[in-house]
């Protein structure tokens, strides 16, 4: 089979094997690992050989992936899940093996073990936050630490609540656990949940710094020059710009479709899939419904979704498919700089279980 982008970003993350350090021929650089497939039972060791064919005239030729048995194990169509545990690779037919049924009735067994895994229970940090959040949440409506509406008043209201001072630090908010908190509205109109921001890398990009961005897409309103707009790979914006994926050199390229920049801000995929891994290892994501009372908004804090250990491997097809956005929140200092509160890469409501295992809901009341 072709080791596609996403498995071959995988398998370079859990250590396991890189293909760009291969060479070509299956004979003189092939790789063997040690891998297994699993049933519903019980597992049958196998192995996996990975190779990069000899380049043709017209084409290098894809990676590849063979594993030793599958014909006996899969059939035509069928959809494969491999990971890794414990230094080899598992493969999961989860058209033929019944998941559910092992996690909810087995519970034994080398699958069971390996599921078992991926959904960890909560740590005791994470016991310990939840109880604080119910106990916020026992209190009633908590009137927000910020006079006017704005985006931050939930998080910061939140973070006061929790005894969390504010300042700008770049490491997760409560002993290693991230929090981000958003509006509760009807599922159709979620907002988009914020990952993380990311600078491009500029040593890669055609575009020097913020500055230039904003001078060649910005526009003036409300007396300074400012960028605000959401940049998707599935879609060209009123500014011109839209993603496109470099997929053999491992970019991500921001592009103007309207003027002759082209790709202007880049950045490495591997660098934005890092500063997921790093931001989410362990997150709470913490709904609230809003009530105004006396001109001042009130935040009902009504429930928890609780994720671990992101697939990195997803971010790649998540951005392709622009379920991952960046919005560019941007502004002109009077110094004439740019002062840029992002980029600010966002998922949509409704995919947070493709980016993470399986997560946890908890009701706060």
């Amino acid at each position: 089979m072709d080791a596609t982008a996403p498995l071959r970003n995988y398998l370079k993350e859990t250590g396991l094997h890189d293909f760009d350090e291969q060479g070509r021929g299956a004979r003189e650089n092939g790789v063997k690992l040690d891998a297994y497939l699993l049933s519903e039972t019980g597992a049958v060791e196998t192995k996996a050989s990975l190779y990069k064919p000899e380049a043709k005239p017209t084409k290098d030729g894809d990676p590849r992936i063979w594993i030793y048995g599958l014909p006996a194990y899969a059939e035509a169509d069928d959809m494969l899940a491999l990971t890794e545990h414990e230094g080899r690779i598992a493969v999961i037919n989860l058209t033929q093996v019944d998941v559910a049924h092992v996690l909810d009735v087995r519970q034994s067994g080398p699958l069971w073990d390996i599921m078992k895994e991926i959904g960890a229970e909560a740590t005791s940090i994470a016991d310990e936050l939840l109880g604080k959040l119910r106990l916020i949440a026992a209190g009633g409506y908590v009137p927000s630490v910020m006079e006017t509406r704005a985006d931050t008043a939930i998080g910061r209201t939140l973070e006061s609540a929790l005894g969390i001072e504010m300042n700008a630090r770049r490491e997760p908010d409560y002993k290693g656990i991230e929090l981000k908190s958003y509006r509760r509205k009807k599922k159709s109109q979620e907002n988009r949940k914020q990952l993380f921001a990311k600078v491009p890398n500029w040593e890669i990009s055609k575009f020097n710094s913020m500055t230039d961005v904003l001078d060649a897409f910005g526009y003036y309103r409300d007396g300074r020059d400012r960028l605000n707009c959401t940049v998707s790979a599935a879609n060209i914006n009123s500014q011109g710009l839209t993603f496109e994926l470099d997929e053999k050199a491992g970019i991500l390229n921001e592009v103007s479709k309207t003027t002759n920049d082209g790709a202007f801000a880049s950045w490495y995929l591997s660098e934005l899939r890092e500063a997921l891994k790093a931001k989410h290892a362990e997150t709470f994501w913490v709904g609230a419904k809003v009530h105004p009372i006396d001109g001042r908004e009130h935040f009902e804090f009504t429930d928890v979704i609780h994720t671990r250990k992101p697939i990195g491997s997803q971010f790649d097809i998540l951005v392709e498919q622009g379920e991952i956005t960046m919005d560019h929140m941007m502004k002109r200092l009077d110094s004439g700089r740019a002062y840029e509160r992002g980029p600010s890469f966002k998922i949509g409501a409704g995919s947070l279980d493709l980016l993470f295992p399986p997560s946890k809901t908890y009701a706060l009341a």
